[in-house]
């Protein structure tokens, strides 16, 4: 890795302030990108002779073949995005050792990080609007919460250790590339956000400095509850202690399917919603087909109601999704952060809150 390249300081600060003038716009997925790419495997491999097959593994293209990567940056911010998140979801340990680049996590989340931050920079310098660099954390394919074996409901594949620490080489690297913000998304399961956040606090400090966690909970089915079965209130109350800058919902399901989940988080959480949808739901063939204009127009749905303070896209947007987003949403006013009562709030699967 190169000379550490740190973010601008105050980005909590300077993305509340923000917030507070208009809705900000946050990137579109990064799958379907690349897919248009119509990478080989020897361009995903490049010449780092790995000894597995790396197609698929898009996290590693920051080294094999970054100018994939950074052309997809550049489309979204000229799109209208303030935020790029980093093209790191499965840049963990236990992720990238199904492609034998295990040894790579540092490189990888250090070489993502500092590209984002260098074309969020060159942005920031044409017009004087300042952009945000999200350190994205995927969920990993394991769960702390459930067995994988039916037959042995109490066995774990990991523990909550082990988790923290692949998410701690994460986040170090992310955070010396140059990343605001640590973001954990598509929780699906509300104990490795733990270990997410635990990990994301260490790294921070041992830096000595703050870097807000942003968080991003998924849906497994309508009745609006992750894998783990906790409802979106009740994670709230479950990882609230850690003051994400910014909490949400991402994934599963697209814009429509999402209303009332997010109505729940704009009214209970004191901090901001960042949403970013699926572009509909997937096609028989597995495929997104919403068009932009569509999707911005259920999420400014979201914005007429003063429900959101920041808007993006997951699986299946494009920049021409987030161009929409950013015209639909321009003229409307950004939710007004609610001061809730004080109370003792706890959470099992459902929320509780002590009078």
């Amino acid at each position: 890795m190169a000379n550490l390249q740190f973010a601008p300081p105050g980005a909590r600060e300077a993305l509340i302030a923000a917030a507070q003038d208009r809705i900000l716009i946050t990137d579109g997925a990064f799958g379907t990108e690349i897919q248009n790419w119509k990478l080989s495997e020897a361009d995903y491999a490049g010449t780092l002779a790995l000894g597995h097959d790396q197609k698929g593994n898009n996290d590693i293209l920051a080294l094999t073949k970054p100018e994939v990567p950074e052309s997809i940056h550049r489309a979204y911010f000229a799109a209208g995005a303030d935020i790029a998140e980093t093209n790191t979801f499965s840049a963990n340990r236990i992720s990238q050792a199904d492609y034998g680049a295990e040894g790579l996590v540092q490189e990888i989340n250090w070489e993502s990080a500092a590209m984002a931050r260098r074309i969020a920079d060159e942005f920031a310098a044409q017009d004087g609007r300042r952009r945000y660099v999200a350190g994205a954390i995927g969920p990993t394919n394991k769960t702390l919460s459930l067995s994988p074996d039916v037959n042995d409901p109490g066995y774990r594949e990991i523990d909550f250790d082990y988790l923290k620490d692949v998410y701690r080489e994460q986040a170090d690297a992310l955070i010396e590339g140059g990343a605001d913000f640590i973001l954990i998304e598509t929780v699906f399961d509300t104990l490795n956000a733990k270990a997410g956040i635990m990990a994301a606090q260490e790294a921070a400090d041992g830096f000595g400095r703050d870097v807000p966690i942003m968080l991003s909970m998924t849906l497994t089915d309508l009745s609006g509850r992750n894998l783990s079965g906790h409802t979106v209130e009740a994670f709230w109350h479950a990882v609230r202690h850690a003051r994400p800058v910014t909490i949400g919902l991402n994934c599963s399901f697209g814009a429509e399917q999402l209303r009332p989940h997010v109505k729940t988080l704009s009214e209970t959480c004191d901090t901001l919603i960042m949403v970013y949808p699926n572009a509909g739901l997937p096609n028989e063939l597995g495929q997104y087909d919403e068009a932009p204009e569509t999707t911005a127009a259920l999420v400014r749905d979201w914005a007429e109601r003063g429900q959101v303070n920041v808007l993006g896209g997951c699986c299946g947007s494009t920049p021409a999704h987030i161009r929409a987003i950013a015209a639909a949403v321009a003229p409307l006013q950004p939710r007004v952060i609610p001061t809730p009562a004080v109370r003792t709030r706890l959470a099992g699967l459902e929320p509780f809150t002590m009078a």
